[in-house]
């Protein structure tokens, strides 16, 4: 079956191991994104972060922007954030018509309690708005180092059942990581989800460079593994935490240990240093 979303084509394996990847911004970035994005590839699929503290009208703002700029938006739904059926109505209602949103990022959201009647991704998928409202993919979270509340086993069965539920309403799941200093705990990962039946697309995720103290606070702040051998093997020295780090090795290691077993995988890029360096990055790494 070919797995055409919009214009990538995941039956076709990369040329090369940045190629097809994406890239997340926030309302933030849309004074400094038009510059910076001239040098993004044509129709990137780049995602709209849904953070605390910024209204549906910024977020709108810069998913219209991606869109006015020739690339994909992918804005997120954080479900325990989202108040009510009606502000995801007109959320999703807003983001078809004003940005030509086709595809979404689904996720439970950081409050220990929702502010409104979604729980989890789950409970919004279920809502039907999704594919009522024209959109052919929802991307869903993957976690290669495990979960806080659920053992592996839990995971992979709710990943297949999310994945389930998205194709049985007529969407295509596609699965964006976590990111992580790891790769050999991705690629495991990464592994055990094809060996559990899950086939969907999933794009793993890549911190781009920025400085190391900046890295191991977003870590901590995402419960991402930041052990003194992890960080050991992404390039980083427990003993020097001054300068920068990027992810050269971990992308060194992606390319060399992919195989048909892993399935159809891309790169999904978190700019935690800003975007103009790590798209900067991207390119130079190309170039090798």
């Amino acid at each position: 079956m070919s797995y055409s979303v919009i214009h990538e084509k995941w039956d076709q394996a990369p040329d090369h191991i940045t190629d097809g990847f994406s890239i997340e911004i926030t309302a933030k970035d849309i004074d400094s994104f038009p510059k910076i994005a001239k040098s993004l590839p044509p129709r990137t699929p780049v995602a709209v972060t849904f953070l605390p503290g910024e209204s549906l009208e910024a977020r709108l703002a810069a998913a219209v922007m991606v869109r006015e700029l020739g690339f994909e938006p992918m804005p997120h739904f954080s479900a325990r954030r989202i108040k009510s059926h009606e502000e995801l109505q007109t959320m999703l209602e807003r983001m078809v018509k004003e940005a030509g949103v086709k595809r979404c990022f689904a996720i439970a959201g950081d409050p220990p309690e929702p502010e409104g009647p979604f729980a989890d991704t789950t409970s919004l998928i279920e809502t039907g708005l999704f594919e009522a409202n024209g959109i052919i993919a929802i991307g869903i979270g993957g976690h290669p180092e495990g979960h806080p509340n659920m053992t592996n086993d839990e995971c992979f069965e709710v990943l297949k059942s999310k994945c389930d539920n998205i194709n049985n309403r007529g969407m295509k799941p596609i699965i964006v990581t976590q990111f992580g200093f790891d790769p050999d705990a991705f690629m495991e990962w990464l592994e055990a989800v094809r060996n559990y039946g899950i086939d969907a697309p999933v794009r793993l995720g890549v911190p781009g460079p920025t400085s190391i103290p900046t890295l191991i606070k977003f870590a901590a702040r995402c419960g991402v593994s930041a052990s003194t051998s992890v960080l050991t093997k992404y390039g980083i020295s427990i003993t020097k935490l001054i300068g920068t780090a990027g992810p050269d090795k971990m992308v060194d290691a992606f390319a060399a240990g992919f195989s048909e077993k892993h399935g159809r995988v891309r790169l999904h890029f978190y700019p935690f240093g800003g975007l103009g360096k790590t798209i900067d990055w991207v390119q130079e790494y190309q170039q090798q």
